[in-house]
């Protein structure tokens, strides 16, 4: 993660910039504009509704706000959308999959490990059952540690497989 790709740091940046913020803005006042101008002054009946442009824009923006984010709720809690823009940024990213698989295998280990020290904290003994579970998950971990890379399907491959666990 050098320095050293400046000038595709910058397009990244540049087209975050545009696409987020100006070409946004850009597209509200367009879209105003155009609808005003060219639809709702050339019918009279449209006319009586929006007099003038500037209560044109307060009274969609009251509708159009709320409306959108209606929608982006939607988007976001009661579709499969952002479900599958997430997985495709999972099976797209080496980063973002190595952060997921990680958080995953950091969660059973220490839930493995909460276990034994409650155990240890009632002044109970650990079994071979507690043993033998603890050698497997560190032969587990270091195997699958060792074998994968940003480079290969391993980290896509365990998601997947937990995935079909659910």
């Amino acid at each position: 993660m050098g320095r050293n790709n400046l000038s595709f740091r910058g397009w990244y940046y540049f087209r975050t910039g545009w696409t987020t913020y100006f070409a946004f803005i850009l597209a509200a006042i367009n879209t105003l504009t155009v609808t005003y101008f060219l639809a709702i002054e050339n019918y009279p009946s449209l006319k009586s509704v929006f007099p003038s442009f500037e209560q044109y824009i307060v009274i969609i923006i009251s509708i159009g706000v709320p409306l959108l984010i209606f929608v982006g709720y939607i988007h976001f809690k009661r579709t499969q959308a952002f479900k599958s823009e997430v997985d495709v940024l999972i099976e797209s990213n080496p980063y973002q999959r190595r952060n997921t698989v990680n958080g995953e295998i950091n969660l059973r280990l220490n839930l493995k490990l909460l276990d034994m020290l409650l155990k240890v904290s009632k002044k109970e003994s650990l079994g071979e059952s507690d043993l033998k579970d603890i050698e497997d998950l560190h032969s587990k971990m270091l195997s699958f540690s060792k074998s994968r890379s940003f480079t290969n399907d391993a980290d896509l491959d365990y998601l997947k497989k937990e995935i079909k666990k659910l």
